[in-house]
């Protein structure tokens, strides 16, 4: 597996350093950032495998921030948060179910359980990869089946429904 790129995003100076050791002690390489701005701005320009949020971050939110990174990356680009305020099950539903994030952390978490997940998002996401057929594959595949059919492909008749033309 290649070294994977993280982006860390927390308006604490002290929470960041010890995301970043943690992540590092990992093999991850780490891009920091700390308010939500400045976090978009590296989630454009260094295209990270994962990112990683407080979920109180100035400039911009980050539950806006995840909800915007989810959007425009379609999902594949992982969006972790971890809090210290927003507690308790409504916050995580909403978080995973509504904002787009793949995991969410209360802090004080425990390390061994966050870097698994982390390991399995990007696992998750190499798996994926190399699972699907690129573009050419599919296109020539579809286009073999097409010759083996004599053609076009044949609509099927279908009777009509009452009180309806066929």
């Amino acid at each position: 597996m290649a070294e994977k790129k993280i982006l860390v995003v927390d308006y604490d100076a002290k929470s960041l350093a010890s995301l970043g050791k943690l992540l590092k002690a990992n093999k991850f390489r780490i891009i920091t950032a700390a308010d939500g701005r400045a976090g978009y701005e590296a989630f454009q320009s260094e295209k990270p495998d994962l990112v990683i949020l407080e979920a109180i971050l100035p400039k911009i939110h980050g539950f806006d921030l995840t909800r915007k990174i989810s959007q425009e990356s379609q999902g594949r680009v992982p969006v972790v948060l971890v809090t210290g305020l927003y507690k308790g099950p409504k916050y995580r539903q909403e978080a995973l179910s509504g904002l787009g994030a793949a995991e969410y952390f209360e802090k004080p978490f425990d390390p061994a359980v966050f870097i698994a997940a982390i390991k399995r998002l990007v696992h998750d996401e190499d798996e994926i990869d190399e699972d699907l057929p690129g573009s050419d594959a599919v296109i020539e595949a579809l286009s073999r089946r097409d010759r083996s059919h004599g053609g076009a492909a044949r609509a099927e008749a279908k009777p009509a429904h009452k009180g309806q033309r066929p």
